[in-house]
């Protein structure tokens, strides 16, 4: 039961209160309770005992009740930072753990096994929690000592596959220190383990945020505040595993960082940027054990996955694929890429970076630096005798120009694009400066696609919504003749409370008909192409999206953040 039903339930809740404490809950990532709490509407302690009663726990009162600080000596201390459980007695061979979340048990087990001994929960308040963190490991320099003295064994999960480089610097060799790297270290195990696409360090004025980004949101991940007394040491020990230069903190920097993580090969992108208040660091974690290239499992429906695969079977033409930065281009090209090829097949493909290296297919990585860039790389491939080529992303006319001449000599070319639609890459390309009649009798399709958080089936439950809660565009025909439910996440153990599991794509697949080529041809604008292609069958991506959401696959609030309405406002 969730907990803004068993407020309810309890009779601390009305039935008109609760949708208002849903949205705000929604609206600030808490639970209904906290949500309640923060508007004034319920008291902390009496919605605690609540939830406690419902769930089987105790709940204590920690201002009240005695804690055995001696415990903290032999506690993992990223579980105190992390999810706040701090433990309060022993007996009986048992450990008396408090937490502020009765629903998420999944740290407590994690902690049972890491310690090696049965651990029982109970209830407490989330800011009598943090004052007691706060007062007894809030200040000085043990705090992120004891956080970073983790195991021997800890040092083994994460391991560099590359020799690290120094300079013998004072700044380098404070970068090297143990401490140092064990605390990078959890960073990236961390990251890993949370299936994060990318980790945000950012130095701001009050210290350093860390923030991953997990099934395409970003969190930010709790650290205690001494942790700033380390960003120098960390943004040096990220530069140096990523050799880069440490002295430069003027401008810009780009590396790349090679590491085995519980056994799996991870590749990570950085790139470093001066702030105001100092470097800034994204890392992009490419996880090859878990990546799948597999077409039929991206989220196409059955119509647009058969379409697809007969274009990517042409003998000739061009296949974009748009859409903005993380929306899976890059994973649809490579699925193509590994459903056509066989041992009869050349395929070629120039990228920056080359981010999975893929068995059979020749990679090359650009280098503009020295001249390499897609176009110049792109005349270089057509001498190779290629049957399909790769282009990274077409980024301007020579690009587009090299890329249409290799389609005009019998070459298939996939590429992409940065358009909002599939219909903005006519347009896009003629802006460039090629030749409308080009465009149109080479382009064969345009995908365009985006990313949206698949329900975790474990826990997604039926729910019933308020006219007033659906968009304008919703099919609400449909919607009625499917018995009138939707899903919505609601958060368990697997999907780590998220009520999420991973992403699938939402898909609008133009095929350049003979009544699109003539629209491109005359230069007509985008709405127009979009109007024809809508008319010819065309499902676009909100239509894509609300189809989903019909099936239980994802809920409107997803859709609706990643897609635009396609009625006037």
């Amino acid at each position: 039961m969730e907990a803004g039903e068993i407020l309810l339930k309890q009779g601390l809740l009305t039935p008109d209160q609760l949708p208002r404490v849903r949205a705000a809950a929604a609206r600030d990532g808490v639970r209904a309770d906290q949500a309640a709490v923060d508007l004034g509407i319920v008291n902390e302690e009496k919605a605690l005992r609540a939830l406690a009663d419902a769930v089987g726990l105790e709940f204590i009162d920690l201002a009240e009740t005695p804690v055995d600080l001696s415990l903290l000596q032999g506690f993992p201390q990223r579980f105190i930072y992390r999810q706040s459980l701090f433990p309060v007695r022993r007996h009986n061979g048992t450990l008396v753990v408090a937490t502020s979340d009765p629903f998420d048990l999944y740290p407590l087990d994690e902690l049972a096994s890491g310690i090696n001994l049965q651990i029982e929960p109970v209830l407490a308040s989330r800011r009598e929690l943090a004052k007691l963190i706060k007062t007894h490991l809030g200040v000085g320099g043990e705090t992120v000592e004891g956080l970073i003295a983790q195991s021997a064994a800890d040092d083994d999960e994460v391991e560099l596959l590359s020799e690290i480089e120094t300079d013998g610097s004072e700044l380098s060799e404070m970068a090297q220190e143990a401490s140092v790297v064990r605390l990078v270290n959890e960073i990236l195990l961390e990251a890993v383990e949370a299936r994060a696409s990318d980790v945000h360090i950012e130095s701001q004025e009050s210290g350093l945020r860390v923030r991953y980004r997990v099934d395409g949101l970003l969190q930010t991940q709790p650290m205690p505040p001494e942790i700033s007394r380390f960003q120098a040491a960390i943004i040096s020990r990220l530069k140096i595993m990523a050799r880069l230069n440490i002295a430069e903190k003027r401008l810009p920097q780009d590396g790349r960082i090679k590491l085995k993580v519980h056994g799996r090969e991870v590749d990570v992108r950085v790139s470093v940027i001066p702030m105001i208040h100092g470097e800034g660091i994204v890392m992009r974690l490419l996880d090859k054990g878990r990546m799948e290239f597999e077409l039929r499992k991206l989220g196409m429906e059955e119509d647009q996955y058969q379409t697809f695969r007969e274009l990517i079977r042409l003998p000739h033409g061009i296949i974009l694929v748009t859409g903005p930065t993380g929306s899976g281009k890059t994973t649809t090209l490579y699925s193509a890429l590994i459903e056509i090829n066989d041992e009869e097949t050349k395929i070629i493909t120039t990228e920056d970076p080359v981010e999975y290296q893929l068995e059979g297919i020749s990679q090359i990585q650009v280098h503009p630096k020295i001249g390499l860039t897609f176009a110049a790389g792109l005349r270089s491939i057509l001498r190779h005798d290629p049957d399909v080529v790769l282009i990274g992303e077409i980024r301007d006319l020579e690009t587009a120009e090299n890329a249409i001449q290799a389609s005009l000599t019998g070459h298939l070319v996939f590429s992409t694009l940065h358009t909002n639609d599939a219909a903005g890459a006519y347009t896009r390309l003629i802006d460039m400066g090629v030749e409308p009649f080009l465009v149109a009798g080479t382009v064969e399709a345009v995908m365009a696609q985006r990313l949206v958080r698949r329900l975790c089936p474990e826990c997604k439950v039926q729910y019933a919504p308020k006219p007033e809660e659906l968009p304008r565009d919703f099919p609400v025909d449909r919607f009625k003749a499917g018995g009138g439910k939707l899903y919505q996440n609601v958060g368990c153990r697997l999907c780590r409370q998220s009520g999420f599991s991973g992403r699938l794509g939402l898909f609008e697949l133009m095929v350049t008909t003979e009544g699109i080529r003539q629209l491109a041809q005359n230069r007509a604008g985008s709405w127009k192409i979009k109007q024809l292609a809508v008319s010819e069958g065309m499902r676009t991506l909100r239509e894509d999206g609300w189809k989903k959401v019909l099936e239980g696959r994802t809920t409107i609030d997803e859709v609706v953040r990643v897609t635009k309405a396609e009625i006037p406002a």
